[in-house]
């Protein structure tokens, strides 16, 4: 038999997502040098957290669902990194900054 939620705690997580919306677009308008994409990541994964574990079910379900989820995350971690490796070790020729 699957999980029967409250009303009401979807309308927490959906509130929680819309302070965290607010949070977002309140950090893009504020100057945090090399940390704002970190900081609006971090804010992006907490609401994909809050997403996957509620509104998908996933909080509810099996060890081998989870086990699924995190394995797919896994694989992404993977391929973001390898893009990651391939992107630093590239060779990038001076660019001229001025025409003659």
């Amino acid at each position: 038999m699957s999980h029967v939620a409250a009303p009401s705690q979807y309308i927490s997580i959906f509130l929680a997502l819309m302070v965290l919306t607010a949070i977002t677009v309140g950090a893009a308008f504020i100057n945090l040098g090399q940390f704002n994409a970190t900081v609006a990541l971090g804010i992006a994964t907490l609401k994909g957290t809050l997403v996957v574990l509620y509104f998908m079910h996933v909080k509810y379900s099996s060890r081998l669902t989870k086990l699924t989820v995190l394995s797919g995350f896994f694989f992404l971690a993977i391929l973001l990194l390898l893009t990651m490796a391939d992107y630093a070790t590239r060779y990038w020729p001076a660019q001229p900054t001025t025409l003659q």
